[in-house]
Order: C-alpha cells, then structure tokens, then sequence
C-alpha cells in the first residue's frame, strides 16, 4: 500500500470522459486512462483519447479491444444508419439505436479488474443523466448498482477496500460540464463526439452526439471547436 491515490479513468475521447480525467486529476488522483476499441463506427475517437491521454499526462493509457460487432444490436457497431438532426423530445422519447448494448457494464467490468490489479479505490466514468441520448446505462441508479456489485464480487470488496465508481459530471447538463472542464484547462478541440464522422474524421454535426454538443458549446456561451465537415470548420 502507498499514500498515492490511484484512479482508473474510462477515457472515449469526448467531452465528457475528458473533463472528468481533469477533474480526478484535480483531486490529486495518479490517474490510469481505459480507453476500448470495440468495433465503433466512430474510430477517430480512439485516436483522440490517445492524444488526451498524453497531453493530460496519464500515468498509463491502454485501449482494450473488444469486438462487439460480434453481437451487434447497435448502429455504432453495424451498418444501421445513425439517426440525424433528431429534437430533443424525439432523442428523449425512446432508446435510440446507437445504445450499445451492456457496453458500459461491459466497460467497467474491465476497469474494475484493472483497478483491483492496480490497488485503485475508485472508477471515473462520464456518464451524464441530463443532456444524453437516453441510454439506461447513464442513469445514477444503474451506477449505484453496479458499484454495489463490485463491493460484492471483488477480493478487494470483500477484504474491505471500498470500491467507488465516480460520477462527477451525472446531474450536470453538457453546458455546465463544458464550463467546469474550461476552468481546469481542459482543451476540447482534442475531443471528439461525433457518432458518424466522415474518412477525414470531422464530425456530421447532425447526429445526437454533435447536436448535443453544439447545444452544449452555445448554451456555455464559447465557440465550439468543433471541424464539421459540412464546412470544414464550426458552423457556430
């Protein structure tokens, strides 16, 4: 054991996942990035959270590979067409296709194994109750479930070592999340959301994912930095 406080971070690349490695950093957290290559449409993802991962200094950034088009049951991960230019009551009302089944259970399946090997108490994950697409795995009492089953079903949990599973960003809408990221330094022209970028990697900025994050650049009130590649640059 050391007095150095360890923290895996689920790191996708986003705005979400970035802000919330700036905020464990903040904590005074030796922070571990977890970042997977599942099959994703979306791979320019990957490529940013590995640039995040070292601009941000991670002690350690690995990506995971886990082919879940194997299973299917999304469009991130088959040739399913991402819905476009959606409104809010519309990506409120059901579970759009672009969830990925089980994916972050799956996820943090795989953190808390590293954070057991790594003697780590807690898991940073970005998921977000308020601007999101309507994925049941986003929700505060989904998080609280799988916590308790990882207390239960570690030899960390069982000798005692509490397990946390850390949503800081969970009850904040994405304006407010972008806010807090800009006051820790955070640079969100390294991130990327977008559900179905082009070969080049800009972003459609007509998929959920992109509409929500201009929403969340326009109602924080700073430009988005987003390259969409309708133009090639932010649109506003």
């Amino acid at each position: 054991m050391t007095d150095t406080k360890k923290a895996v971070v689920l790191l996708s690349g986003g705005i979400d996942s970035t802000t919330v490695l700036a905020i464990a950093k903040s904590e005074g957290y030796t922070c571990y990035a977890m970042s997977f290559d599942y099959g994703q449409r979306h791979k320019s993802e990957l490529e940013a959270a590995n640039v995040i991962a070292q601009i941000m200094e991670a002690e350690t950034h690995i990506i995971q590979k886990l082919d879940l088009r194997i299973i299917g049951g999304s469009a991130l991960i088959s040739e399913t067409e991402v819905p476009k230019d959606r409104s809010e009551s519309e990506m409120s009302d059901s579970i759009p296709v672009t969830y990925v089944p089980a994916r972050n259970t799956i996820f943090l399946s795989h953190a808390l194994g590293w954070a057991e090997v790594l003697n780590a108490n807690d898991i940073f994950i970005g998921v977000n109750a308020l601007d999101y697409s309507g994925y049941p795995d986003c929700r505060p009492e989904y998080i609280k479930a799988f916590e308790r089953m990882a207390n239960l079903a570690t030899r960390a949990g069982v000798e005692g070592q509490h397990l946390n599973i850390r949503t800081p960003l969970i009850e904040l809408t994405k304006a407010q999340i972008i806010q807090k990221g800009l006051e820790l330094g955070v640079d969100y022209n390294m991130t990327r959301s977008c559900y179905d970028p082009d070969s080049a990697g800009l972003a459609c900025g007509h998929c959920d994912s992109c509409q929500l994050r201009r929403k969340g650049f326009h109602e924080a009130g700073v430009p988005d930095p987003t390259l969409y590649k309708e133009n090639g640059d932010d649109d506003g």
